[in-house]
């Protein structure tokens, strides 16, 4: 369909590293496109201490699980951006440059790091969604224990009567 809106009559990808200039237009943004999306991806999984080895559909590679997920993404973001490059003159900036945009339009990190949450632990996540209660936070002090967040110190700290 993609190739259709942009007149392209005939597509087929073809991602040759040792013929790198030889390629079309949507394949060199296509290459491009996916390399920035595995780079985001990539660092979304080790955020989350996930190994980006253990892939599901992917294997055989360090990258398996960073294939698996950056392949839920494609078909929104990277795969209608290198159509739309077919006639450009430089395809792979073109590519990179409006990825950085888009990737903010659409959240794509926070994205990620709530969907590989989703898939590790559903249950998890339904849980911490629903819960109504926060995290309270205190500080510590060596002699006193936990004392009270939100006090400014600072004036105790001048004067040399700091509770701690």
């Amino acid at each position: 369909m993609l190739a259709t809106k942009y007149g392209i009559t005939r597509f087929r990808r073809n991602y040759d590293p040792a013929a790198w200039d030889a390629q079309d237009p949507v394949n060199l943004a296509l290459s491009a496109a996916n390399a920035a999306l595995y780079g985001v991806v990539h660092a979304a999984t080790l955020a989350l201490g996930c190994s980006p080895a253990l892939g599901f559909v992917h294997a055989g590679t360090q990258m398996a699980f960073v294939y698996d997920i950056a392949d839920l993404y494609k078909a929104k973001v990277t795969i209608p951006l290198a159509f739309s490059l077919a006639a450009s003159a430089q395809p792979e900036r073109e590519a990179r440059t409006r990825l950085r945009k888009e990737f903010r339009l659409i959240k794509l990190m926070p994205t990620i790091v709530s969907d590989l949450q989703k898939m590790i632990a559903p249950d998890a996540v339904e849980a911490a969604s629903t819960a109504r209660t926060a995290d309270i936070v205190h500080l510590w002090g060596p002699d006193l224990g936990s004392l009270p967040a939100g006090v400014n110190y600072g004036d105790d700290l001048a004067s040399g009567d700091i509770p701690w």
